[in-house]
Formats: C-alpha cells, structure tokens, sequence
C-alpha cells in the first residue's frame, strides 16, 4: 500500500485492517466512502488470484459508473494495464478485473468468480443483487465483502449492519461513523448543516442515523414508567401475524415477518391504562393459542379482543380447546379496524392518552422494542406490531367497560360467542 502511496483516514484504516470477512459500515456523506471503496478495490485485485475478480456494485450502472470510476482510475494509475468504460471493466497489472456493475441489471452480475465484492449505497440495492447472485459468486474461493452506504430507515442494510454489530457471527463485524469522522470537513460546515437543514435530513445524511424515519407522532419525553394500581381490571389485545407465514419461512431468516403481539393492560376506574406487559413473537397457530391462553389464566381479564378475520377464525378453535381442557375462559371480543386505516387507529388510539401521561408503561418490564417502534412509527421497514395491539385496548375499554355491579361475576355460557 505504500508503494502506491495510498493514505487513509483513522476510520478508514480501521477497517481496512480489520480481518473480518463481511464488513458492514453505516457513514455519513463526504465521510470518505468512495476513497475507501477505491483503495480496496485496487488492493484486493493485487492480491487477486489466477482466473478470479474483485468486483464493484452501485444501485444502478449510471451510479456505479459516476461513483467509483474516475476514483479508481486517478488512485490506482500506477497499477493499472487497461480500462474499458464502456464495458466498466478495469485489468490491473497482474491481470485481475476489477468490474464496475449496477445491481438495477442483477443478471451482468452472474457467471464470475469472485474474491471480493464492494456493495455501495447499500440502502438502495435490492436485496436479491446479494442473496441471489453475488454471494454465491464468493463461495467457490470464500470470497469477502464489503457493505458501506448512508441510511434510510430500516430495510436489509439495517439488517446487515444490526448482524455485524450483534458479534452473533464471527465472519460479520460493522462501524458506524458519521461526516465528523472526516478530519478534512471542517467543522464549522457541519454546525451550518445542522443549523439549515431539517432534523430528518441531517441526522440522516450527516449522522448516518437508522432512527430518524419516525414523524414525531409520539415523544420519547411522553412515555411514563410506573408500578401497578391496586385497583383496575385487565384486558388482553391480540394483533395476529400470519401462522402459515411463519410456517414456510421456518428455516429462513424471519426478522422482516410480522410478530404476533399480546398487550395486557389494567385499566382503572378514571380510565388510565398501566400496560404490564406486551408480549410478542413469531409464532405458529399452536404456540399463539397456548401462549394466548397462559395470559388468559394469569391475568383474568374481562375480556380478551382478537381482530376479526381469517387469522381469527383460524386460531379460535385451538384457543377454544385448550380453554375447555384447562378450564380457563374469557369473553372473546371481536376487534374491528373502525372503517381506519392502522396509522389513523393507532395515532387517535394512543397519541393523546401517551401526551397527557394516561398511559403508564410498567417499571419492571423491558420496553425497548416497543419503543423503538412506537417513536419510529409510521416509518417504512419498522415494524408497529406492538403499538397496534395496545391500540386495540381501545376498543374493549370502551364496548367491555363495568356496565353494572354484577360485572365481575359474569361468565360465558358460549365462549365462542360470549353470550
């Protein structure tokens, strides 16, 4: 590297070293991506082996071509024997390619033996450029790559980098750094970007952030913590996520499926609602009865709402069995959309009563993914599964609430029907 004179930046040469075989970094703009793209490709070709390629991949052709092209050429001059713009292919002098694709044409990318791949802007590649094609590519001689990109929201590049961050895999490994991290932008331009821009679009160009897709419907500063009322009756909520769903993905990575969620909720005579917990997963029609059942018992609800539908019509009958065997049962409450859409229901549902602290969250309980989704709704590629069955305590506070003194004592005679 140094025979080519190649300098780099501190977060630059980090994860140059660094020995990891994917590598996932969420950067800010002008934070030194396409540099550092370049410098590996070129180095990577050096050390390419006979009858292999190292390969680079933007959103389109165009992008692929106005990123890394000109970057490639002034930085790796002294190693390079021949290039081809139109073809966007580049033979170092000890015969490796280096191709410059876009993944807005995934079938270019087949066919070719590779020993590293550099997927830039990642947020806006489709999936499948990876998972179909390029990985398949490293395998043959376990290839290497290398994932950069600005986010925007959550999708598979959150994904990616959420992988390399949990260490759950040792051959993963992600940074994350944002436009301050280039000593050669002065600083005073980034304190007037912030001054000028919105908070959304800096936070996100500039602090590479995976968490400003949210609209501020709900506060953080809103939430409440508190310990149980010593009087109030619980209701349970079910949002249901689809069980043959779950069922066919089994194997496969099911992180982007929807969760089943279960809110319980006390609500007191004044009409405050002290959520104990939300419970939630990925879970098929038995483990939803069964786990349906075991809240049912703990907590006595007046009622238990599931919404309406087929999701319902299919779990019912195994709740319905497992309640008679156990001797367990509550009054089954049809929940409706309202004639809303789920953004409208969940923002008239929960918005007031989370401003105005009538809602309080239990202190014991770890509420961190509900809050994640609930600051971060309505946001494209986050799920809101958890603010929608809480949502839905709505409906049975009201059309489920003490009509008369004898309330407490009432039993179905019909458990399907509650009559």
């Amino acid at each position: 590297m140094a025979d080519l004179n190649f300098s780099l930046l501190p977060w630059q040469e980090e994860v140059f070293k660094d020995t990891s075989r994917f590598k996932v970094v969420a950067a800010g703009r002008r934070c030194g991506k396409s540099r550092l793209c370049a410098i590996t490709l070129l180095i990577e070709a050096l050390r390419c082996p006979q009858g292999s390629a190292v390969l680079y991949v933007a959103p389109t052709n165009g992008q692929a071509r106005q990123i890394i092209w000109q970057v490639l050429m002034e930085l790796g001059k002294e190693v390079i024997q021949s290039a081809h713009i139109n073809n966007q292919d580049i033979t170092t002098i000890n015969g490796a390619t280096i191709y410059v694709r876009g993944a807005d044409r995934p079938d270019t990318l087949r066919g070719v033996s590779l020993t590293y791949a550099v997927l830039d802007e990642v947020a806006d590649i489709k999936p499948e450029a990876w998972e179909q094609v390029i990985r398949a590519s490293l395998s043959d001689r376990k290839g290497r790559a290398l994932f950069l990109g600005t986010p925007k929201g959550r999708n598979w590049f959150f994904d990616l980098f959420k992988l390399g961050e949990s260490e759950s895999d040792p051959d993963w490994k992600s940074w994350h750094f944002t436009t301050q991290d280039n000593p050669l932008i002065d600083p005073t331009e980034i304190e007037s970007a912030k001054k000028t821009l919105s908070s959304f679009a800096f936070k996100q160009e500039y602090m590479a952030s995976f968490s400003n897709a949210g609209s501020d419907v709900f506060k953080e500063e809103w939430i409440k913590y508190g310990e149980e009322p010593e009087y109030g009756s619980y209701f349970i909520a079910v949002d249901l996520a689809g069980f043959e769903e779950v069922a066919k993905q089994a194997a496969n990575s099911k992180k982007r499926l929807d969760q089943t969620a279960i809110a319980v909720v006390k609500v007191t005579d004044e009409g405050k609602w002290f959520v104990k917990e939300i419970v939630f997963g990925r879970w098929d029609i038995r483990e939803t009865a069964a786990t349906i059942l075991l809240k049912m018992r703990e907590y006595r609800p007046l009622s238990v709402g599931i919404e309406r539908g087929v999701l319902k019509n299919a779990v019912l009958p195994y709740l319905s069995d497992l309640m008679r065997k156990n001797n367990v049962y509550s009054h089954i409450v049809d929940l409706t959309h309202g004639n809303r859409k789920k953004t409208d229901r969940i923002i008239w549902s929960l918005q007031g009563r989370f401003e105005h602290g009538r809602i309080v969250l239990n202190s014991e309980e770890d509420w961190s993914e509900f809050i994640d989704q609930l600051v971060m709704f309505p946001a494209n590629g986050v799920h809101d599964d958890l603010p929608d069955a809480l949502s839905y305590i709505d409906q049975l506070a009201i059309t489920s609430y003490f009509q008369d003194d004898q309330e407490d004592e009432w039993q179905p005679l019909d458990i399907i029907s509650g009559i």
